[in-house]
């Protein structure tokens, strides 16, 4: 087969596209021929050598990849054959490889992919939709509620829009550039601003200001002087999400904090939900895996994918870490 190896930590280039030998499913495994591997922004800090969430760095040579979606080609000694022959999609968790046409994982991470879903729409779901569901878990919405999203073109972003609007809430959407901007429109945003532009904080208030509205949940993975102009926007009681932070806050990236003092005088809550509570909230990532999946296949979210060959792995990495994709990046074999 081929796949994409990391022998040395550093940049893009870095990743190499090459012969490999064919994997093995081992006793309660199956291998897949794979149709789709999804690119997280995690997959380029490792790759850099950082340790992530993981206790030490990966082991080299490795080859990256935790999402895949594709056909279950052979089983493993005491796996059910029944899955032979499937359209599955799995998050292999943190035993990468599925940067490769060819991967394994364990049966019980499989899923199968309902009809209506392609590969790369359920390789979208089973990790970035799964923790968008998760992000949604703490914030009740309804047709009172005014919902300011940053990163809305993003792969999670494109999808709490999404389901925002399903639930009857006003969104204002915030993008960079105006390619973004247009996604987040097309995905219902009754107001989508570009926030490399300096006056989107005012264009934001005078909306909400003309509906009589005051925003009461901002869900932000920027942070920075975007985040804080976001989080100016929201009335008493309002909640600051934070599930990330990107880098690009506009000159001083990095999570938007407040003191107890400033939330008390804002009326305000605010706090990252990434992590453990989420996963609890969300009955466990299978369930919020279950649960992504049905919303895509129903059409009730739609995900955004931008498509690379596996080959080009380099340039996906590239293209996520400088801002350049829409969705969820997707390499296929």
């Amino acid at each position: 087969m081929h796949a994409v190896r990391l022998h040395a930590f550093g940049p893009a280039e870095n990743l190499v596209y090459e012969r490999a030998e064919d994997p093995v499913p081992g006793p309660g495994q199956v291998r897949i021929t794979v149709a789709a591997a999804g690119v997280h922004l995690l997959d380029t800090v490792l790759r850099e050598g950082e340790r992530g969430p993981y206790p030490e760095p990966i082991g080299l040579p490795t080859v990256p990849g935790r999402e895949v979606a594709g056909t279950v080609e052979s089983v493993g000694e005491g796996t059910d054959a029944a899955w032979l022959g499937k359209r599955v999609v799995a998050h292999i968790g943190m035993a990468p490889g599925g940067y490769a046409e060819l991967t394994v994982t364990e049966a019980d991470r499989l899923h199968e992919i309902p009809e209506g879903l392609d590969a790369a729409g359920a390789v979208a779901m089973i990790g970035t939709g799964r923790t968008a569901l998760g992000i949604l878990g703490f914030t009740p919405l309804g047709p009172d509620s005014v919902a300011v999203v940053t990163a809305a073109a993003g792969g999670i972003g494109t999808l709490v829009v999404q389901y925002a609007k399903n639930a009857g809430a006003t969104v204002i959407a915030l993008a960079g550039g105006p390619a973004k901007v247009a996604r987040a429109r097309a995905d219902g945003a009754d107001l989508a601003l570009d926030y490399t532009r300096p006056d989107w904080p005012r264009a934001a208030r005078e909306h909400l200001e003309a509906a009589g509205l005051r925003a009461t949940v901002v869900y932000d993975s920027v942070g920075g002087t975007i985040a804080r102009a976001a989080v100016d926007l929201l009335g008493p009681g309002g909640q600051h999400v934070v599930y990330g932070w990107s880098g690009e806050g506009l000159h001083d990236g990095g999570p938007l904090t407040f003191t107890d003092e400033e939330l008390a005088e804002r009326a305000i809550t605010s706090g990252s939900v990434l992590g453990p509570r989420m996963i609890e909230k969300g009955g466990g990532l299978r369930a919020l895996e279950t649960r992504a999946l049905t919303e895509a296949a129903t059409g009730r979210l739609r995900p955004a994918v931008q498509r690379f060959p596996l080959a080009e792995a380099a340039t996906a990495h590239r293209a996520l870490e400088t801002r350049g994709t829409m969705g969820k990046v997707v390499l296929e074999p």
